[in-house]
């Protein structure tokens, strides 16, 4: 059903509903002519939230199909006893969208859990006009991974400890919220059999120097996860890694590669950032630096947006999130 909608993603399907049920939330699937919503219902000190990651699904355009959904939409989450519900639509930024929402009684979030701006590279066409549409900083550095002997290859469940570790080392380094090592590991035990995740490794003389685990479905691959060593930083090894990921991408005939997150300043206004000096800066600032390169497209979306069922509970726990994010991040995906 998922893919039959208009703008389906991984995240509303069966398999993301699985992998959260394993950490806290609980999925609820709700299905109709107009389209489908995957909810996640997580509790929190003052009650329990609805949430639906990128999605609905719809069947039709926004305002038709969301207005068909959200009666069963709504009831479901009054059943389960959610205090409010949080959408994040797979759908681009607009202002005719953002209308659309507020007539149906949505407001904008102040807490968007998945990256509203991020970078879509095309995988049309043959290796070298793939090569070609990069940065050319971008592809030597590619080049010079491989020429120094950097070796990629596919992971496996043996090797997940050690991506877990590198992924902590990567939180530590660059200020980053990560997963448990149990997380990835039900990510790629869910996803992989099915051929719809990969966990690749770059190692130099036996070396782990840096590591990613890449998504598909439909006609999208998407770059959820990725760490690296502070060690031999010189060989690149994140160039060659996401070259093949891109590559096992378009084995599996996907045409877009989502490299998922970048500062959404440059969301707003692609061209003020596109050839800027961004290396004093923090953050996603880094990753926007990489990810430019690879000649992708920036696209925003709509971001999240509340409906509130119970005004009180809905204050509190936005008193709760300022806390939180007082203290440390909130981590995505």
């Amino acid at each position: 059903m998922v893919l039959r909608c208009q703008v389906p993603s991984l995240l509303q399907t069966h398999q993301w509903g699985e992998l959260k049920s394993r950490f806290g939330w609980e999925p609820l699937r709700l299905e109709d002519v107009a389209g489908l919503a995957q909810v996640l219902l997580r509790s929190t000190p003052v009650g329990r939230i609805a949430y639906v990651p990128r999605g609905p699904a719809l069947a039709g355009e926004l305002g038709r199909s969301l207005t068909d959904l959200l009666p069963t939409l709504h009831s479901a989450c009054r059943k389960a006893g959610a205090f409010a519900l949080k959408l994040e639509p797979n759908v681009r930024d607009g202002a005719d969208s953002a209308a659309t929402l507020g007539v149906l009684g949505f407001r904008p979030s102040t807490q968007t859990v998945q990256p509203r701006s991020t970078v879509l590279v095309e995988l049309d066409g043959s290796e070298d006009s793939l090569l070609a549409r990069m940065k050319p900083k971008t592809r030597y550095n590619l080049r010079l991974s491989a020429k120094k002997g950097v070796a990629v290859h596919v992971g496996t469940a043996a090797d997940l400890p050690a991506f877990a570790a590198l992924m902590q080392e990567t939180s530590r380094r660059d200020g980053f919220a990560v997963h448990s090592a149990a997380y990835y590991s039900a990510a790629l035990e869910l996803f992989e059999p099915l051929g719809m995740a990969r966990l690749l490794l770059a190692e130099y003389e036996g070396d782990l120097l840096a590591g990613l685990m890449a998504f598909a479905f439909g006609d999208t691959a998407y770059y959820f996860y990725g760490a690296s060593s502070g060690r031999q930083r010189n060989l690149m090894p994140t160039y060659g890694l996401q070259w093949e990921a891109m590559r096992w991408a378009r084995g599996l005939g996907c045409r877009v590669y989502d490299l998922w997150g970048i500062p959404d300043e440059v969301g707003r206004d692609p061209g003020a950032h596109m050839d800027d000096e961004v290396t004093a800066r923090e953050g996603l600032w880094g990753v926007w630096r990489f990810k430019r390169g690879f000649g992708g497209r920036v696209v925003r979306y709509l971001g999240a947006w509340d409906y509130v069922y119970h005004p009180a509970a809905f204050l509190l726990y936005g008193g709760l999130l300022r806390l939180r994010r007082a203290v440390g991040g909130l981590a995505a995906s």
